[in-house]
């Protein structure tokens, strides 16, 4: 039975299916909307994908001349997007703007052997529609507009027993899309399902397929899975079956060899935990997943069997970079994310204390991401050992108050030398040039090293450096 919270949706999409209904075709609602009405969990704000026995053509002609909007970029693929008419009750769909949905033509779909695109035949046949979807708790649909739920493959037994299954044998299904295979580890995670033997096992024998997946259909499908509340048990389940091998091979990478003399600690078992404690915020979980993967490349022995992993947060961030980069992440989140793991350290190098001038360099080395940066110092404890992780949140709740109190007293946000170019060169006499830059780095120095001193002061100490240079 479906829940009566889908019933605003229901209401709000009767015109939409009305006008299919008039035209001899069926329109049902498929994916995760009907998976999360089922659940109790359905966002009112979410996507609305329909399928029907109507075609491409027939879909645009029933929506021509009373959709605002019309798009037809997926017509290939059966598909045609449309903005529905605003509701005459705002109220009853939760939102007042118009919704945009997605209406697919009955099909099935599968990659040939060497295409990173599907190839698309239509079907009239909603059974057989639902079965080329990826998994079982996915290929439900309900029958609008009389709300009869079509579960041919039992997704709501799997939903009740905790199971993720595909509808057809998972070789199959992921033949038909290689993705499927990674995305399998966020509906385990998400949902909190146990992956069935034959997926995992077709996994296994199967991860080098997702090569001829796209590098950004991987990269999105990546995302989602860090961004769910504990992302942990999909990514063990990416490492046991080696599909993290296939395009993120710094994570199983990070199960180190570990003996009884050169004791240390898992560092994969601690990349999952640090990523479980951070806020689901994407690039906060993607550089808890790449703080640590310069530690394999760094690892030395000691002795008593100490181990140590020497600027590994430096090799950590070209690793992240180059990564990253082949996953065609977007350059604004490469940067935000290497900067993170660059700096991940950087709480530790302070044994003794906070001097302001730490402070400030710490400050503005960390620039915007600097709340990022502390979440991830603070998660970045997952010893067992209580004493010491209470001592590493005192002196981060020290390090914090510092910060505070500075920030009262100076501009922390922007720390700048206290003279710009042009007055250095008026000052000094220069013509622009690379002395004009030396002279700025040394203001900025002087500036963080002693805080704000004024121009008058700052010119003193500008001169007496000239002076000095020219001896």
């Amino acid at each position: 039975m479906i829940p009566d919270r889908l019933r605003p949706l229901v209401e709000e999409t009767g015109p939409l299916a009305g006008r299919f209904d008039a035209a001899g075709r069926r329109l049902y609602l498929v994916g995760g909307v009907v998976r999360d009405a089922v659940l109790g969990r359905l966002d009112a704000q979410g996507d609305l994908d329909f399928t029907t026995d109507a075609t491409p053509e027939e879909t645009e002609a029933i929506l021509a001349d009373w959709a605002p909007a019309v798009w037809t970029q997926g017509k290939r693929f059966g598909t045609i997007g449309a903005r529905l008419p605003a509701p005459p009750d705002p109220s009853a769909s939760g939102s007042g703007s118009c919704r945009v949905v997605e209406i697919t033509t009955h099909r099935a779909e599968a990659y040939s052997a060497d295409s990173r695109n599907p190839s698309v035949s239509f079907s009239t046949d909603i059974e057989a529609d639902l079965s080329r979807r990826d998994f079982t708790i996915n290929a439900m649909a309900l029958s609008l507009p009389d709300m009869r739920l079509l579960d041919p493959f039992d997704g709501v037994g799997d939903l009740a027993a905790g199971r993720l299954r595909t509808p057809l044998p998972p070789e199959e299904s992921f033949a038909d899309d290689p993705l499927r295979m990674l995305r399998a580890a966020r509906f385990v995670a998400g949902y909190n399902l146990a992956p069935d033997a034959a997926l995992v096992a077709a996994i296994t024998t199967m991860r080098a397929r997702l090569d001829i997946v796209s590098d950004e259909r991987i990269r999105d499908e990546l995302d989602k899975l860090m961004v769910v509340d504990r992302p942990g048990a999909g990514l063990w389940l990416l490492v046991s079956t080696g599909l993290a091998e296939e395009f993120l091979p710094e994570l199983p990478a990070l199960a180190l060899e570990q003996d009884p003399i050169h004791r240390h600690k898992d560092v994969l078992a601690h990349t999952i935990a640090v990523i479980e404690k951070t806020s689901p915020d994407r690039l906060l979980r993607l550089a808890a997943l790449f703080h640590d993967v310069g530690k394999p490349k760094t690892r030395s022995f000691g002795a008593g069997g100490h181990v140590s992993f020497h600027h590994h947060e430096v090799v950590g961030g070209r690793m992240t970079r180059d990564r990253m980069r082949a996953l065609r992440y977007p350059t604004e989140d490469v940067e935000v994310v290497a900067t993170l793991v660059d700096l991940h350290l950087r709480f530790h190098t302070y044994q003794m204390g906070w001097t302001d001038s730490a402070v400030r360099r710490y400050v503005r080395d960390a620039g915007p991401l600097l709340d990022r940066l502390n979440e991830l110092t603070r998660c970045d404890c997952t010893t067992r050992n209580a004493a010491k992780a209470k001592a590493l949140s005192r002196r981060m709740d020290e390090l914090v108050l510092r910060i505070a109190a500075l920030r009262e007293r100076e501009e922390l946000a922007a720390i700048r030398p206290e003279l710009d170019g042009v007055a250095v060169m008026r000052r000094l006499g220069l013509p622009p040039g690379p002395a004009v830059g030396e002279a700025l780095s040394y203001l900025l120095e002087l500036r963080l090293e002693e805080g704000p001193l004024g121009a008058e002061e700052a010119g003193r100490r500008l001169d007496a450096w000239w002076a000095a240079r020219a001896t």
